[in-house]
């Protein structure tokens, strides 16, 4: 059974965001991701400072601490952060490999304060051609020998 989650991590989350709002880097989150009682990489939102959709805490403390671990597997580490990941920072989640995720807040708790992620996952779980987002397949004939040189490398590294 894994252990409980660790309050002083959670703090530093938390810590991480309170900071970014002090700065005006962007939303009110943060968070952390730890292997162990290792704390890697400490985050907040900086969607505003780098004008970048992407650069929620989750998404900028995975990057952390990949460069700092010299690899694209976080398995074996925890994701601590601030609010319950969007669907985006939960994604990137999953393709880091990390063994947890602890959150404080709920989704709820964020659409209260004007963030409503609980929009991204109704869509995502709709049928596709009742999505918003169109998705349009086109030169699928040109694209598809991208994947048989992938699998021709003898070098590749599955991830």
């Amino acid at each position: 059974m894994a252990e409980p989650p660790r309050r002083d991590f959670m703090q530093q989350a938390i810590a991480a965001a309170f900071e970014g709002l002090r700065r005006g880097e962007g939303g009110p989150f943060g968070a952390a991701i730890v292997r162990g009682r290792e704390v890697l990489a400490v985050a907040c939102n900086r969607v505003i400072a780098r004008k970048d959709p992407t650069a929620h805490a989750e998404i900028e403390a995975i990057r952390d601490a990949c460069r700092r671990l010299g690899t694209f597997d976080l398995a074996g580490c925890e994701l601590y952060a601030t609010c319950e990941p969007c669907p985006m920072c939960l994604a990137a989640a999953y393709w880091a490999r990390v063994d947890r995720i602890v959150h404080a807040c709920s989704r709820q708790d964020a659409a209260g304060a004007g963030f409503d992620d609980e929009r991204f996952h109704t869509e995502l779980r709709k049928p596709e051609r009742e999505r918003q987002l169109e998705l349009v397949p086109f030169l699928r004939d040109e694209a598809l020998p991208l994947f048989r040189a992938w699998l021709d490398r003898e070098d590749r590294v599955p991830y």
